[in-house]
C-alpha cells in the first residue's frame, strides 16, 4: 500500500509538472503576440558556439523593428523565397510535405516543407537537430503561434529573428550591415538578395553572392512579380 501511495504521488507530481510546462509554453506564446522579442534560442545557442571567438564577423548583430518600419518588399521576398502559401495555410503546408515526401521516395533531393509559421517557432523555443522529440514540440508550438498570433505578426517575429549572415540576426541589422540603410528603405533587389540566403545563411553571402545565388535572387523577384499581381499581401496592413 505504501508502495502504491508513492507511485500515485509521484503520478500527480509528474501530471502537475507537466500541466505547468504546458501552461507555461502557451502564456511565452501569448506574450511573445505583443512584446518584442529580445533574442531566440538559435541566437542564444549560436552566441555559445563563438563565445571567445576573435573572428571578425563573430560578434551577434540584432535590432528588433515594428511591421511599419520594414519594407514591404522584404515581406513579399521571404513569402516568394521560403513559403508562398504562408496567407492561406494555418501553419502546415500539406501540399509541399505530401510533393517532399513524393520526391524523396522517388530519390530525388529531399526539399525542406517547413513553412514560416514552422521556422518561427524552431527560432524562437527550440534547437536546430533533427528528431522526433524537436519536431514534436515544433508542431505543438507552430499550433499555438497560428492561434494567437495573426499572419502579420508571424512574418514580423519571423524577419526580426531570421539569420542572414554569420552573426545577422534579423532584418533590420541584415540591411544595415549590408546595405547601410534601415530595413524600410531596403529596394526588391536587396530584399531578394537578403531572402535568397535564408536557406543557408552562412554558407551563402549576401556580400558576395555567387552565380547560384544570383539566380536564386532572380528567381525570387519573377516569384515577387507574380505574387504581386496576385495582391498576395492583400491581407496585411503596411
Amino acid at each position: 500500500m505504501r508502495r502504491q501511495s508513492r507511485l500515485a504521488r509521484l503520478a500527480r507530481a509528474a501530471a502537475l509538472g507537466l500541466l505547468i510546462l504546458i501552461f507555461s509554453s502557451v502564456l511565452l506564446v501569448a506574450m511573445f503576440r505583443w512584446v518584442p522579442v529580445p533574442f531566440t534560442s538559435f541566437m542564444l545557442l549560436d552566441r555559445i558556439a563563438t563565445l571567445g571567438e576573435q573572428r571578425p564577423g563573430t560578434r551577434p548583430s540584432h535590432d528588433w523593428v515594428a511591421w511599419p518600419e520594414i519594407s514591404p518588399h522584404a515581406a513579399l521576398a521571404v513569402i516568394a523565397a521560403e513559403d508562398q502559401r504562408f496567407l492561406e495555410h494555418g501553419g502546415f503546408d500539406f501540399e509541399a510535405i505530401d510533393k517532399a515526401w513524393s520526391d524523396a521516395k522517388r530519390g530525388r533531393r529531399l526539399r525542406g516543407a517547413s513553412t514560416i509559421s514552422q521556422q518561427v517557432a524552431k527560432n524562437l523555443f527550440l534547437w536546430p537537430a533533427q528528431n522526433w522529440l524537436r519536431k514534436g514540440l515544433e508542431t505543438w508550438f507552430t499550433l499555438w503561434i497560428e492561434i494567437l498570433w495573426p499572419k502579420q505578426r508571424i512574418l514580423e517575429v519571423y524577419l526580426n529573428s531570421a539569420e542572414f549572415g554569420r552573426g545577422v540576426w534579423g532584418i533590420e541589422a541584415a540591411s544595415r550591415h549590408f546595405f547601410r540603410k534601415p530595413a524600410a528603405r531596403l529596394n526588391p533587389y536587396e530584399a531578394a538578395l537578403l531572402a535568397a540566403v535564408l536557406p543557408s545563411p552562412k554558407r551563402f553571402r549576401v556580400d558576395r553572392p555567387s552565380p547560384y545565388l544570383r539566380q536564386r535572387q532572380q528567381w525570387i523577384l519573377d516569384q515577387m512579380q507574380q505574387l504581386r499581381r496576385d495582391d498576395h499581401l492583400g491581407g496585411l496592413q503596411h
